[in-house]
């Protein structure tokens, strides 16, 4: 039996964050559920599948999916980067989820079977000061969390990545007016990071993972100079040390220390992260299922991770949507060498519009066993949350001078 696409539709919601999320409908009634969600981006992605994506499906062999990756791939003259990727993924969730409920299985079943029992998991804590980020992180423990990622204010900067000043938790996306501008001072940060943490591991004690996260923020030698000075603190990851378009910087970086990096959330191809795996100047890869492909592609980057000892660490943030998050669970259970997901948990609104089968336990996720991704949208629900532009900050520099944010 042939099943065919029968019918593609488009739906931008905003229970807390905005999520893109597509639906793909089977002439025999199947639907299957991708994730588009491309924060800053969700208007310019949502009108490539719904426009020119969409008409091109239909009529389509659903069962096809690498051969229906391709096309979509290599049928774009101009291809790669983040709205092509991003569509092309939530085509490929999609396909994945229609495939899994049509032969009653979990999709990890269909990419091999389980590697492991559950998926080791990590969260953020934050706090502007020592005391706030200590207790943020005492509460994640009591959650359960074996890993968390620590995060805070730096002494004369009233913004920083990762912390908001007297508030509970942090959202760095505002809605309207464009983006807000932060300043920032590389100086005080080196300063002042390397305390925090040194503090924060003499609090925890040696068997809690922590990672951190710098946010592309330094240069090359500044990069080194953090890693050095945070080797005795036993850090699981320090993350996106710098902006990673010119891969062969991190070489620098890599000969300074032996503490493990962590780099790729923004990576939209294999072909963005060749050369660090292939050279292992890292040795955790970050790109998200949603952003680069779908689970078609980012199987072929941990499969090329793989041959270099690299492990797979996807991006989790709240800003994309369960499917999502769902998806890179199936990829992590069937995956060797998988290491962690991040997973910092979304607002009990998202609840209601997408009902997932991933329970958290003891520091571990796992996708569950209901056939496909095991997420269904209810788009009534959906409805109620209307979109409303959001836009991440800006960065500048003491002197003005743009700074990666």
């Amino acid at each position: 039996m042939t099943r065919l696409i029968a019918a593609v539709d488009v739906l931008i919601t905003s229970p807390s964050r905005n999520f893109v999320t597509l639906k793909i409908t089977t002439d025999d009634g199947i639907v299957g559920w991708g994730d588009a969600t491309l924060n800053g981006r969700e208007l310019a992605v949502a009108a490539y599948l719904r426009d020119h994506l969409a008409p091109a499906l239909l009529g389509r062999d659903a069962d096809r999916i690498e051969d229906t990756w391709q096309f979509l791939y290599r049928g774009a003259y101009w291809r790669r980067g983040p709205v092509t990727m991003a569509a092309v993924g939530a085509v490929d969730l999609a396909l994945w989820d229609i495939k899994g409920k049509a032969l009653g299985v979990p999709v990890y079943q269909l990419l091999g079977g389980a590697a492991r029992d559950k998926v080791l998991t990590y969260t953020h804590a934050t706090g502007w000061d020592l005391p706030e980020l200590l207790d943020s992180i005492e509460r994640r423990r009591e959650q359960g969390f074996r890993a968390v990622r620590a995060q805070s204010g730096v002494p004369g900067l009233d913004k920083v990545y990762g912390v908001t000043k007297g508030e509970a938790s942090y959202e760095p996306a505002g809605r309207g007016g464009g983006p807000a501008e932060e300043v920032w001072d590389t100086s005080a940060y080196l300063r002042h990071a390397p305390k925090v943490l040194h503090a924060v591991r003499e609090h925890v004690g040696p068997e809690l993972r922590l990672l951190h996260d710098v946010h592309h923020r330094l240069t090359p030698t500044e990069a080194g100079r953090l890693a050095r000075s945070l080797e005795d603190v036993d850090l699981f990851w320090l993350e996106d040390v710098m902006p990673a378009e010119n891969q062969k910087l991190l070489r620098a970086v890599r000969a300074q220390t032996t503490v493990p990096l962590a780099i790729g959330e923004v990576f939209n191809t294999i072909w963005d992260c060749e050369q660090l795996l292939s050279e292992r100047l890292i040795d955790y890869i970050r790109t998200a299922v949603v952003h680069a492909g779908g689970i078609s592609h980012v199987r072929k980057i941990l499969a090329l991770a793989e041959v270099y000892q690299v492990k797979g660490a996807p991006h989790g943030p709240s800003d994309v949507s369960p499917v999502n998050l769902s998806a890179s669970l199936h990829v992590g259970l069937a995956t060797t060498n998988f290491g962690i997901q991040e997973y910092m948990g979304y607002d009990p609104l998202v609840s209601e519009i997408f009902r997932s089968s991933f329970t958290f336990e003891d520091g571990y996720l796992h996708p569950g066993d209901e056939p496909g991704l095991g997420v269904e949208v209810d788009e009534a629900a959906a409805a109620r949350f209307p979109y409303s532009p959001a836009y991440l900050p800006i960065a500048r520099d003491l002197d003005g001078t743009m700074r990666d944010w």
